[in-house]
């Protein structure tokens, strides 16, 4: 069953190993020496300080042996160390600020800290703000110049930084973006962005980027008013030095500070539209489960019609009272899981280096098979797709075309791009061209034996050094692999649909799969930009096992009576991107029986089998792709679709409620408990090695609300003794709801999945 769900949004961020928190003082000194041509730079520090001209300062960030720069309590420290040395100078003019890193100015906070500091009291939150804030306000303190030299990524506390300098310069580079992030994060821009970007940019311009978090280009940067300049990476420091010396005569930096101190210029009735309308569509977007918008659009207003440190102490405060509140932890665990495994190679140790793929073929042209081509296309592969029927091949050609040629700044077809992809791409009838691939996916239709034949036809004719995967959803990697030669060689690769927009990958090893076929499997789903998990061969993997239990108990709600769109409606309120029985109609209510035959017979004591959907697929209702299902797609009240009349008599024939009122807590723990058992059985037989991959796994693979962080994460947050109570209303109904010795021992130990 592969499934299809709204996409997820993709939430970056660093791993947490609580070392210190983010509010601890740390012992740091700076040994201020340093040649003035050349600069120095004390062992393990972190900016260097420099002089490319004799009146000009330099302060360049460099984090040793990290491939980002960011704003840890020890850097921050650092900062202010030069900036006071700095500040006893009378001999320059101006100071620049930039990256020695190739691709990235400053990429924010040190998440690992804001894990770390979960617990700290708003006091001690309200005095780091200000301490943040009072860092970069010193930027403009002296009466020097300051630019900031921006190539590559600037987000965050980066962003934050740079707009507390006077200027501002970008690189055209490929990678330069320019954001505050800070709401997916669950808090806003607390070292001054909500003050210094509206004071720039405009109030309207700050309270999209802010409320939003997402960042703009070079050109949409300096066409906001956020730089001053555009330059090739190249000239970044001479333009800045240019400006220093152009600033230094006109002196217009100083009149800026004046004016950027005041509050803003705005009546009243435009406050008031901007604040309803901002409002509006937040409250639309979030649906109330994110308060860090609304949260910033109130800073930001309030902060509107007050002095600038009027406003940065609104912020401060502001800042104090969502930092540690659960939806700030859920979305910093999200950021933690997406960290933990861009670092992961998907086995245990070192492990054997994974090869680097430059090629890959695609067996199979339909949507799932010409979506993965498109994916490999866009990260620079060389691509071959095959198909046995030519009329398909067509098609699935055309497709990955027009996705890749699809431009985001025209929203339409490029037409460079598609000659660009073109002549990467190369489809064929015949599977002999395909034989010089570095890796052969096969996408075909979920039939064992197709499957088996395609990969021995095509097994003796590949390099030794080949790897052989399949997108497979259901069937076990181990039959697959079990006519093949080298089935160390073979894996499962389970993309998900929509291919281009969900993140998640399972990469199911088989009983002789090796380390090196699994670690280059992993490093090849990174590179295509995809949040690959190791899953070991079981029925429905990992993401489909657990998501089964939680479509399966909608069927038993059905014939208990409960009406199909209560059951949605609390499976939606709960936070799931859509309800399991609309989701029935979105996967194919045929596809999803076949998929429940598989469970059914792998876990008979806990998985039942409802009438209901033989019935519907004997009808025809097999869902969205038939125009009916559960629901009716084709008749919709205010653009959403009714219960289907022919579903309601089918589902009528089966329904036997109890004599006990059922609630709206007891479907939610119906629909959820079970997913959550499930997954404490797939940890306890070792489908995955880490907790955080079932997370990671549900998040970015079936949509589980991101605000709760996760569904183990979520479990934890309740706690082991709440959720057993939970159970035990429910353990009449069966063996599905009887806790597992993993989560009773939890219990009694105040265990959690998280340690």
């Amino acid at each position: 069953m592969c499934v299809i769900i709204p996409f997820v949004r993709e939430h970056p961020h660093v791993n947490a190993p609580p070392t210190y928190g983010y509010l601890a003082k740390s012992v740091f000194w700076l040994i201020a020496a340093w040649d003035e041509t050349d600069g120095y730079m004390a062992p393990n520090s972190s900016i260097q300080l420099s002089f490319p001209e004799k009146d000009i300062a330099r302060l360049t960030f460099d984090l040793p042996d990290k491939g980002a720069n960011i704003l840890s309590h020890p850097v921050m420290e650092e900062l202010s160390e030069h900036l006071d040395a700095l500040a006893k100078r009378d001999d320059i003019v101006g100071l620049v600020i930039d990256s020695a890193k190739p691709a990235i100015f400053i990429a924010g906070a040190d998440i690992r800290e804001f894990a770390a500091s979960m617990e700290v009291d708003t006091k001690r939150t309200y005095e780091m703000s200000r301490w943040g804030q009072n860092l970069f306000g010193r930027l403009k303190s002296n009466p020097w110049v300051t630019v900031a030299a921006i190539n590559g990524t600037c987000v965050g506390g980066g962003t934050e930084l740079a707009l507390g300098c006077d200027r501002r310069i970008v690189s055209t580079h490929e990678k330069t973006e320019i954001g505050l992030p800070e709401v997916k994060l669950g808090i806003y821009p607390g070292w001054g962005g909500t003050v210094r970007l509206s004071r720039l940019v405009g109030l309207g311009n700050a309270v999209k980027m802010i409320t939003s978090g997402e960042s703009v280009t070079p050109a949409k940067a300096l066409e906001l008013g956020f730089a001053d300049d555009m330059v090739p990476a190249g000239e970044l420091l001479p333009a800045a030095i240019r400006m220093i010396r152009e600033e230094s005569e006109t002196l217009r930096y100083r009149s800026d500070r004046t004016e950027q101190a005041t509050p803003i210029s705005i009546s009243e009735t435009e406050l008031g539209f901007l604040g309803a309308t901002a409002s509006a569509y937040i409250q639309q977007q979030t649906k109330g489960r994110y308060p860090a918008p609304l949260a910033a659009l109130e800073t930001l207003l309030g902060g509107s019609m007050v002095s600038a440190e009027e406003a940065l102490e609104l912020e401060a405060n502001g800042l104090a009272n969502i930092f540690g509140t659960p939806v700030n932890a859920a979305l910093i665990n999200v950021f933690l899981l997406t960290d933990r495994n861009k670092k992961d190679s998907g086995v245990e140790g070192d492990g054997p280096q994974p090869k680097q793929l430059n090629s890959a073929s695609v067996i199979g042209a339909g949507i799932m098979g010409s979506g993965i081509a498109a994916a490999n296309l866009k990260r620079g592969l060389k691509v071959k797709l095959n198909d046995a029927n030519p009329e398909a091949l067509e098609r699935g050609t055309s497709h990955v075309l027009d996705e890749v040629s699809f431009d985001k700044e025209i929203r339409g077809k490029n037409v460079e791009r598609a000659i660009h992809f073109a002549g990467r791409l190369h489809s064929t009838t015949s599977s002999d061209e395909l034989v010089d691939s570095e890796i052969v996916i096969e996408a075909v239709v979920e039939n064992l034996e197709l499957k088996r034949k395609i990969f021995a036809a095509l097994e003796e004719k590949l390099l030794p050094s080949t790897i052989l995967a399949s997108n497979t959803s259901t069937l076990p990697i181990t039959k697959l692999a079990e006519n093949l030669k080298y089935p160390e060689r073979f894996v499962g690769i389970h993309f998900f649909n929509p291919v281009r927009k969900m993140k998640l990958v399972e990469v199911i090893r088989g009983e002789k799969t090796s380390d090196e076929t699994a670690a280059t499997a992993v490093a090849y789903a990174k590179g295509l930009g995809k949040f690959p998990i190791v899953v070991n061969d079981g029925p429905g993997f990992l993401v489909n096992r657990l998501l089964f239990p939680y479509m399966n108990e909608a069927t038993q709600l059905l014939q208990d009576g409960v009406d199909m769109k209560r059951i949605d409606k609390v499976a939606v309120k709960f936070g799931m991107p859509m309800g399991p029985v609309a989701l029935y109609d979105m996967v194919g209510i045929d596809t999803s029986f076949y998929a429940g035959r598989t469970m059914y017979d792998a876990f008979p004591d806990r998985t039942l089998v409802s009438p209901i959907l033989p019935a519907l697929i004997k009808n025809e209702r097999l869902g969205t792709k038939k125009g009916a299902g559960f629901y009716n797609h084709e008749k919709k009240k205010k653009g959403r679709p009714e219960p289907d009349p022919m579903a309601l008599e089918l589902i009528a024939k089966y329904v036997s409620p109890p004599e006990r009122e059922i609630t709206d807590e007891e479907i939610e723990h119906r629909l959820i408990l079970p997913m959550l058992l499930e997954a404490t059985r797939a940890l306890d037989e070792g489908v995955v090695r880490d907790p955080r991959d079932v997370d990671l796994g549900l998040i970015f693979g079936i949509g589980f609300p991101p605000f709760k962080g996760g569904l183990l994460f979520w479990a934890d947050t309740v706690g082991a003794k709440t959720l057993v109570e939970w159970l035990k209303p429910l353990e009449a109904l069966g063996k599905r709801f009887l806790p597992t010795e993993s989560l009773a021992e939890m219990a009694k130990q105040d265990g959690k999945f998280y340690t």
